[in-house]
């Protein structure tokens, strides 16, 4: 009886997880704030970007608009990046399955230019941001529903060399 629950609580886990976009916040900070990994992930690091400021901004379908959300992760990889002048990173842009290569390629283009554009308006030098579109041929999570649909429209922000 309690292995039979814990399989249904196992599974109800799983369902919730896999049945809707990404959270509010997802790419938000983990903790208190820029700077504030804790002492968890080496300073200038990948995991320091992604704990501190958030590394990913989703976009919504054939978009590449940075959403409000995706505004205020981009204000805080703005300040992080200030705070490690010395670190350059790469925008990748992603999409979902859904299209052609060759328009994927074009939309993802758009969606890294779109990140990279704020991160240079918000006053980090653009020799500094590297962009790389990999369309569809690289998606985060593998599914053909709403759910991975969602994961897969995104501009991640990687540390170079980290």
């Amino acid at each position: 009886m309690i292995i039979r629950m814990a399989g249904v609580a196992a599974a109800m886990l799983v369902l919730a997880a896999c049945s809707s976009a990404p959270p509010p916040g997802a790419g938000a900070p983990i903790s208190g704030g820029i700077g504030s990994s804790g002492g968890r992930f080496a300073p200038g690091s990948q995991q320091d970007l992604a704990a501190t400021a958030g590394d990913r901004v989703f976009f919504a379908y054939d978009q590449s608009d940075i959403s409000s959300e995706g505004q205020q992760i981009l204000q805080r990889q703005s300040e992080w990046l200030k705070r490690y002048p010395q670190v350059s990173v790469t925008i990748e842009g992603h999409c979902d399955e859904r299209g052609t290569r060759e328009y994927n390629l074009a939309l993802g283009e758009r969606r890294a230019t779109a990140v990279k554009n704020v991160l240079v308006a918000l006053g980090i030098p653009s020799a500094r941001i590297q962009t790389i579109s990999y369309g569809k041929e690289r998606p985060i999570v593998v599914g053909s529903d709403e759910a991975g649909y969602a994961q897969n429209r995104v501009g991640i922000t990687t540390v170079n060399g980290g």
